[in-house]
């Protein structure tokens, strides 16, 4: 799982970048502002989490994340190699700790977009991260937009809606809000944020 190295020789560490998090309440668009931002900016390295649920149909090992087994998880978390994980619906996620250490080494820009639980875990292991956190706009449309998107039942959507109350509560424990009024703004200031020219 860890990246191969391409032969670039380490960047002094004044001038490194920092490991950038984003979190924030589920149904804000953090996938969106991230998929937005790497399309205009591929050079900014999205960490690929490792996860033990199997992959869904088109998802492919080391893109959408590096499925592997519950012992080759548990090797992991024994050995110390990931950043930070967590289970959610029977299945454990986690942040590769070499990757994201390789890609800062090399000065590339690298982007963690995780949940809250994550984010503090991060924040532990790695304190000169920057966390970053998104917010909706108000309340009601973060309702708004977890109800509009019609894909799950009430109770999981009021379950959401009971996790966003307490992400939201989290905010002053980031280093910085951004507030998702407009993709492309939210992106660019994500950008700015991360120093990315």
């Amino acid at each position: 799982m860890a990246a191969t190295s391409r032969g670039t020789t380490p960047v002094p560490p004044d001038v490194r970048p920092r490991l950038t998090v984003l979190s924030g309440p589920s149904g804000v668009g953090k996938s969106t502002v991230v998929a937005h931002m790497r399309k205009v900016h591929p050079e900014v390295w999205l960490s690929v989490s490792a996860t033990t649920r199997k992959p869904r149909p088109g998802e492919r090992h080391g893109v959408q994340y590096f499925f592997v087994s519950d012992e080759e998880f548990d090797k992991l978390v024994a050995n110390g190699e990931l950043l930070e994980w967590a289970e959610f619906a029977g299945n454990r996620y986690g942040t590769p700790r070499r990757a994201v250490a390789d890609r800062l080494e090399a000065g590339e820009p690298v982007l963690l977009e995780i949940d809250l639980q994550g984010a503090r875990l991060v924040r532990e292991s790695m304190p000169e991260a920057q966390l970053v956190f998104l917010a909706p706009p108000s309340w009601d449309e973060l309702v708004r937009r977890l109800t509009g998107r019609g894909t799950e039942a009430p109770d999981v959507i009021e379950r959401r809606l009971e996790a966003a109350k307490i992400e939201l509560a989290a905010e002053a424990e980031f280093d910085t809000t951004l507030v998702n009024t407009s993709v492309e703004d939210v992106a660019r200031e994500l950008l700015a944020l991360m120093e990315v020219a």
